[in-house]
């Protein structure tokens, strides 16, 4: 699957089978975060893979109770240190997550990007030092669901030529 393909077809898949994923698939998820481009090539991030049942399911109830991706096989969270860059780390941070969901888009998993947590909480359960901030987590997993494409803006909606609000990018609806 190309990168276009993967970023078309990529859902928020909230239901997984209970298939693990195998090591070298997730460490190619993992892989693809640490080629993410960071500002200033500082790299403020580090990845918890976890995949202990139990684990997983403590991440469920720090996560506002969304019980429903303690059935994934496996889960990311992503931490990002403000002390090593304070202005960009959640944005680099979220551009190495997104690699690592598109990577496993293309592998074949399903994965959904939460961002509502109790960050203190999920700090504790991965054992992250309290300096790290956690940014967002993912569930890994075979999907269990199959959705369809949800509605977009147009592009001619979004887009604009040299100037805000100057038609751009194909012809209106």
């Amino acid at each position: 699957m190309d990168s276009i393909e993967a970023i078309a077809s990529r859902r928020s898949i909230r239901r997984y089978r209970g298939q693990p994923v195998p090591e070298h698939d997730l460490l190619a998820v993992l892989e693809a975060g640490r080629l993410a481009p960071s500002a200033r090539n500082r790299q403020p991030w580090h990845f918890v893979a976890v995949t202990d049942k139990v684990t997983i399911t403590k991440l469920a109830g720090a996560c506002m109770g969304q019980v429903w991706f303690a059935a994934a096989p496996a889960m990311i969270v992503a931490l990002g240190f403000p002390s090593v860059d304070r202005g960009w780390y959640v944005v680099d941070v979220s551009i190495a997550l997104q690699n690592m969901v598109l990577a496993a888009t293309a592998l074949g998993y399903g994965t959904c990007w939460i961002g509502a947590f109790h960050q203190g909480l999920v700090r504790q359960i991965v054992g992250a030092p309290d300096e790290a901030r956690v940014i967002a987590l993912t569930p890994i997993g075979v999907a269990a669901e199959h959705p369809g494409p949800r509605s977009r803006k147009h592009l001619s909606e979004i887009c604009s030529l040299n100037r805000y609000g100057e038609a751009y990018c194909g012809p209106s609806r």
